[in-house]
C-alpha cells in the first residue's frame, strides 16, 4: 500500500531529549493523563487498522479528555524505520504511533527508532505477560520492550490453491518442490520482509527440513536456503506483497501459494479469492506464530506519551480485543486470554461461520507453536534471502 498523502504535520516533539535519543529520560515525566487532549497521527504498516481501527474510535468517544483527534495512514512496512529516523533527525515527530508486524518492529529496534515502552511502563499495563495466551506472551517477548503487542495468531505456513488444479496439495516440503518443477511458475509467494505469508513460510522451513537451528538463519538454514534457491528456479517472480499472489491464485496466473489462516479466510470473504480454493498443511507441520505490535516512536511529549499509552491499555481490554476477530484477517486475533468468538461482533461471527475451517481449531490445538525469529535474526534472513533467493526476480512479472 502507498502512504497516505497529506499525513498531518502532528505536534512537534517537545520532550527534554535525554540518553534515549529524545525521549523523555524519566518516564515518571510522562502523566497518568494527558495535560489537554492531544492529535495522534497512527501510521499502520500491517494491515492493522482493519482489526483495531474500532477500538481506537471507541476509545476517541469514551475518551474526549485524552484524544482530540486521530489521523490514520498506510505505508509499506520496509519504508517504516526510514521514515521515522527522517522525522527524527529533522526535529518533528509527524508520527506518534506505529501499528506493525515483526518486520517493521524488527526494523525499528535495528535503526533505534522506538522508544522504550518495557519495563518503563510496566505500570500502565498490569499483569499485562499473565494476561496473554501463552503463544501470545512468547510474541510479546521478542519486542525486547520497544512495542506492546495488541493482537496474535498461529500464522502457518499453509499452502493455498486451486483444487481444479492441484488435486492432492503436496503434503511436504519434497512434494512441493516436485510440484513446482512438474508445473513451473505456477507456485508463488511474496517477499518475506513484507508479507505474512512469506516470511512464515521462511521461518516454518527449518521446522519442515530438519534444519540444524531453526532459530539461526545464518548458520543453521543449510537445508532451507539449499531449498528455496532450488525452489526458486521454478518460480516466475517475488510479488512485493501478500494481496498481489492472492490476486494471481484468483485469476488463474498461479495455481498454488503460501497463505496462513487470516489470509485464507479474509480474501474469500472480500471476495478476491474464490470461496472454492482450499488449504492445506506440510508434515512434519509446526505453527509460526505471528503478531501485530503497536510501537511508540522516540521524540514525542510526555502528553503524547501519555495518550498513547491509555489508548495501548484500552486495545487490550477484553471487550476491545473481541473486534479483532474482525473478518478473519489475522484469525484468530486477540492476543489476551479468554476472549471468546461469542464475544465478538456479530458480523464477525457469521464471517468466521461462513468462511472458517473446522480444521484449524483442531490443528492449532494439535500442532506445535514456534515464535517467529528475534528482531535481529528475522533482519538477518530477509536480507539472506534477498542476496541468496530474491535476486533478479523479486517484485518483477
Amino acid at each position: 500500500m502507498l502512504l497516505a498523502a497529506g499525513l498531518a504535520a502532528g505536534l512537534a516533539a517537545c520532550g527534554a531529549p535525554g540518553g534515549d535519543g529524545g525521549q523523555a529520560a524519566n518516564p515518571q515525566a510522562v502523566p497518568d493523563k494527558p495535560s489537554k487532549p492531544v492529535e495522534l497521527n497512527i501510521l499502520d504498516v500491517a494491515g492493522n487498522l482493519q482489526l483495531t481501527k474500532q477500538m481506537i474510535e471507541n476509545f476517541k468517544a469514551a475518551h474526549p479528555e485524552v484524544l482530540s483527534k486521530v489521523t490514520y495512514s498506510t505505508a509499506p512496512a520496509p519504508s517504516m524505520a526510514g521514515k521515522l529516523k527522517a522525522e527524527q533527525d529533522g526535529g518533528v515527530a509527524q508520527t506518534h504511533l506505529v501499528l506493525s508486524g515483526t518486520d517493521g518492529l524488527s526494523a525499528g529496534i535495528a535503526n533505534g527508532t522506538l522508544a522504550k515502552v518495557l519495563p518503563d511502563f510496566a505500570g500502565r499495563f498490569p499483569n499485562l505477560m499473565q494476561n496473554y495466551q501463552e503463544p501470545a506472551a512468547k510474541m510479546q517477548e521478542l519486542t525486547n520492550g520497544y512495542g506492546v503487542e495488541v493482537v496474535y495468531y498461529p500464522s502457518g505456513p499453509l499452502l493455498e490453491f486451486n483444487p481444479g488444479k492441484v488435486p492432492a496439495a503436496p503434503a511436504s516440503p519434497q512434494e512441493l518442490l516436485d510440484w513446482a518443477k512438474a508445473h513451473p511458475e505456477k507456485f508463488q509467494y511474496a517477499q518475506p520482509s513484507n508479507s505474512g505469508p512469506g516470511r512464515t513460510f521462511l521461518m516454518g522451513l527449518p521446522y519442515l527440513l530438519g534444519d540444524k537451528d531453526p532459530k539461526d538463519p545464518d548458520k543453521g538454514w543449510d537445508k532451507t536456503w539449499a531449498f528455496l534457491q532450488e525452489l526458486g528456479k521454478y518460480v516466475k517472480y517475488y510479488p512485493s506483497g501478500t494481496t498481489e499472489t492472492m490476486k494471481n491464485l484468483a485469476s488463474g496466473s498461479v495455481d498454488m501459494i503460501m497463505s496462513t489462516t487470516g489470509w485464507d479466510i479474509n480474501p474469500r470473504k472480500l471476495g478476491t479469492v474464490p470461496n472454492t480454493v482450499k488449504t492445506a498443511i506440510m508434515q512434519p507441520m509446526h505453527w509460526v506464530t505471528d503478531a501485530q505490535y503497536a510501537l511508540i516512536p522516540k521524540g514525542l511529549s510526555p502528553d503524547q506519551e501519555s495518550a498513547i499509552l491509555q489508548l495501548i491499555a484500552w486495545m487490550l481490554k477484553p471487550d476491545q480485543q473481541a473486534i479483532a476477530y474482525d473478518d478473519g484477517y489475522f484469525y484468530p486475533g486477540p492476543a489476551v486470554k479468554d476472549v471468546t468468538l461469542q464475544m465478538a461482533p456479530q458480523k464477525s461471527q457469521d464471517t468466521i461461520r461462513q468462511f472458517g475451517r473446522p480444521e484449524y481449531e483442531q490443528w492449532i490445538a494439535q500442532y506445535p507453536k514456534e515464535t517467529s525469529l528475534p528482531a535481529e535474526q528475522q533482519v538477518k534472513a530477509f536480507d539472506k534471502w534477498n542476496q541468496l533467493v530474491g535476486g533478479s526476480k523479486v517484485g518483477k512479472k
